[in-house]
């Protein structure tokens, strides 16, 4: 999505502060589910992942910082101290991301399903437009981005990754993260899919 760059840096300034604040309810166990809501978990995928980059950035970190010190230069310590500081910004980063995918799981309200990825994203469908239910997987073209539109169908991808897909009955306006998206179709990842479809056939309002 286009935008200035003052709007790109309020934007990772916003990212970066929900991902701190997903550390501290993981830590207080207090995830973001508000009363009434049924969470849907879509972490499974990407944890081993990012408890590995976690891991090899906290060594790379440490490393770093031991070679430096054994070497007697000015420039070495120049730098030891920035490089660590760096180091350790990776590794709370991607520690608060592996927080966000767990404490911000999809939520499954009487009239809604919120669709989230991560800290700040989120795609809103309402029941009422959710015509079928399909274990369906898709693949997004790409890592970078978490949501793909690709003609009417959505795609809110884990790891460029989908395996359900809710099929609506024609073409809905969704409230999302990042504007208002015109969808047929909408895909998302979910730890148990065929659980999940069950647990939402149950909710739509034709199921009898």
């Amino acid at each position: 999505m286009n935008g200035s760059p003052l709007t790109h840096v309020m934007n990772a300034v916003r990212l970066e502060l929900a991902l701190y604040r997903s550390i501290g309810r993981w830590l207080a166990r207090r995830p973001d589910v508000p009363d009434g809501a049924t969470p849907i978990g879509y972490a499974q995928l990407v944890a081993p992942m990012l408890w590995l980059w976690i891991f090899g950035s906290a060594t790379e970190a440490i490393v770093v910082e031991v070679l430096l010190r054994h070497f007697d230069a000015p420039w070495a310590e120049a730098i030891r101290l920035p490089l660590l500081v760096v180091g350790i910004w990776g590794v709370l980063w991607m520690i608060g991301m592996m927080a966000a995918y767990r404490v911000r799981p999809h939520l499954l309200s009487e009239a809604n399903l919120r669709i989230r990825n991560s800290a700040r994203t989120w795609v809103d469908v309402p029941l009422n437009r959710i015509a079928s239910v399909h274990t369906v997987e898709h693949e997004l073209p790409g890592i970078i981005k978490a949501v793909h539109q690709d003609d009417k169908l959505l795609l809110v991808g884990v790891s460029a990754r989908t395996n359900l897909e809710l099929r609506l009955d024609g073409i809905a306006d969704l409230r999302t993260s990042g504007g208002d998206v015109a969808a047929s179709r909408v895909g998302l990842w979910v730890d148990e899919p065929r659980s999940v479809r069950t647990l939402l056939q149950t909710h739509l309002p034709t199921a009898t």
